[in-house]
């Protein structure tokens, strides 16, 4: 693999000076009247809904979409390009339905909501958890698989911990500057992650058409994509029969047919995108129209994702299949489907490569930026403002806010250094969804529970708290042990390690539904509408044409897809 030529290295650093020198710019403007602690934290009032779309999309794709959904293209195909569709279904409806709840009760962090509609030790929990999350999860998966992206781009050798660093100290400049900062270059940030991803589409695509002896054609690259693994072009993966591959198996491991669209996907969606503190921060701080624009033209940027992170992918498998990219595929002799984007990018040509690694950044940082903000919010308005100095002066909570950047950055790259965590083990992607996935029933039943149905109570939040954590791990590790590998609920197949498990989607599906039921329960025992419920009006949920407008553009495209590569 090529290391970077001169011009590869000017396009980055023009890269670089640009978005650093916008965010000073941006920061300049600021005085010392709006720099309040929600202005800081929240850019109250301040970002358009272009910036808010483009900051939504920014802190969403990073590195772990880049390489590790690339690889999951390369093992699966463009089923995995569900995730990316029902995220814009999933915005919609945060767009109508959530957002203007959070609003209305001036919701400014996910704790906060917790504590007005729950109690505080509901919140103060998730708060804890959240900041852990953020940190050692979020952060280092980020920082690791980021690193390493770019280290193989550069040629290998000892860049790994040079490059971390060098990520965490470009996200620190952007992240001290505030969410109004962070909004903005993240604009810039998008359109260079959109370039770069269509430029290395391009390259990915002109490697296949040439490797056939087509010539430099995009289109007749993509036919053959389609023409030599017509497996890899469809939405829903068939459910094993008898006698099925171990390859077959894990595919529908990872994305259970018709089943996942039953359960954990729209438990990973919902959560993600509307119950989320670094995700629906960007949408707080303004108003409900701006914000619905926001959303919604995120939902439309989504939409392009699988032709920026999966396409590469599909090409790297095809290529790989048929004598390609051998090496670059298994470094050092061992293979790893998240080499996938790497492997394309090690053949971009020079200038493109620069092009390349300034989108890869661009997506990395904003990722980082991203997160380590809500960390600050969080600590600073739910912990240190309530716990630690309740009588903090504006000042003073910007001030927390920016240390506790610094420090959780600094934290992440300990922990990420020499990969503690045991990140590069499981695969990033694999990594944040283990980790997540096990508080999302829950979570979404609290949230869901709490905003649309008066009756639920502070201990029915608590018992849904614990309830799906309990559930996600039983039917994850332990539900084919009891029951035996087949009941009525689900089949389990045996996996690459040789352990029967049931699809992780469907574990998901099962956890939300009997957490669903307990809290329902629970909640049937108390007053039959708790005096902490949240008022709701119709006139809440209605929607401008505009709006109307974007919301069934979204749903057109979403169902040509589908019909398309069903």
């Amino acid at each position: 693999m090529e290391k970077f030529a001169t011009v590869d290295y000017v396009i980055f650093v023009v890269y670089f000076i640009i978005v650093a020198g916008y965010g000073f710019w941006i920061y300049s403007r600021k005085t010392a009247a709006n720099n309040s602690s929600k202005d800081y934290f929240l850019a109250e009032g301040s970002l358009t809904w272009w910036a808010i779309g483009a900051s939504l999309i920014a802190s969403n794709i990073s590195a772990e979409q880049f390489i590790g959904m690339s690889g999951n293209g390369f093992e699966v195909g463009i089923a995995v390009a569900a995730y990316e569709l029902i995220a814009a279904v999933a915005l919609i409806i945060v767009a109508v339905w959530f957002i203007p709840v959070y609003l209305k009760n001036k919701i400014f962090t996910m704790p906060q909501f917790l504590n007005n509609r729950y109690n505080e030790t509901t919140s103060l929990i998730m708060a804890v958890f959240w900041l852990f999350l953020y940190v050692f999860v979020n952060l280092t998966s980020i920082l690791y698989l980021g690193a390493i992206a770019i280290s193989s781009m550069a040629g290998g050798g000892d860049s790994f911990h040079l490059i971390m660093v060098a990520l965490a100290v470009f996200a620190v400049i952007i992240t001290l500057g505030g969410m109004r900062v962070i909004g903005f270059t993240d604009v810039i940030q998008v359109v260079v992650l959109i370039i770069g991803g269509i430029a290395t589409t391009y390259v990915a695509l002109t490697l296949v058409s040439e490797h056939f002896g087509l010539g430099k054609d995009v289109l007749a690259g993509f036919n053959k994509l389609m023409e030599d693994s017509p497996k890899h072009f469809e939405m829903i993966v068939d459910k094993p029969g008898v006698g099925a591959t171990q390859e077959e198996i894990n595919k529908y491991l990872m994305l259970p047919g018709i089943g996942m669209y039953l359960a954990g996907i729209w438990i990973v969606n919902l959560n993600y995108w509307g119950c989320n503190q670094y995700i629906t921060q960007r949408a707080l701080g303004a108003d409900l129209k701006t914000a619905r624009m926001g959303i919604l033209f995120a939902g439309l940027l989504k939409l392009l994702m699988p032709l920026i992170v999966m396409l590469p992918g599909i090409a790297a498998y095809v290529l790989y299949k048929n004598g390609a990219l051998q090496e670059e595929m298994a470094p050092g002799g061992v293979f790893h489907a998240d080499n996938a984007y790497s492997a394309i990018l090690g053949h971009l040509p020079n200038g493109m490569k620069g092009l390349a690694l300034a989108a890869l950044t661009a997506a990395i940082v904003a990722g980082l930026a991203g997160k380590a903000n809500s960390i600050a919010t969080i600590y600073t308005l739910d912990i240190y403002k309530k716990y630690i100095n309740t009588a903090a002066s504006e000042a003073k909570m910007v001030w927390i806010g920016k240390i506790t950047i610094v420090v959780s950055i600094i934290v992440a790259v300990l922990f990420t250094w020499n990969d503690t965590l045991g990140i590069g083990g499981a695969g990033g992607f694999t990594f944040i969804q283990k980790y997540t996935g096990f508080i999302s029933p829950g979570v979404f039943a609290m949230f869901l529970l709490g905003m649309f149905w008066k009756r639920t109570t502070g201990p029915a939040a608590i018992t849904g708290l614990i309830s799906g954590f309990g559930l996600s791990i039983f039917f994850n590790e332990f539900a084919t042990k009891v029951f035996g590998p087949e009941t009525w609920l689900y089949t389990a197949y045996i996996n690459k390690s040789g352990q029967y498990e049931i699809p992780f989607q469907i574990c998901m599906g099962l956890a939300f539904a009997f957490t669903l039921a307990l809290m329902i329960g629970v909640s049937l025992f108390g007053p039959k509408e708790n005096p902490k419920a949240f008022v709701l009006d119709k006139k809440m949920f209605k929607v401008e044409p505009s709006i109307l407008v974007l919301i069934v553009v979204t749903l057109l495209l979403v169902t040509a897809i589908y019909v398309r590569f069903w």
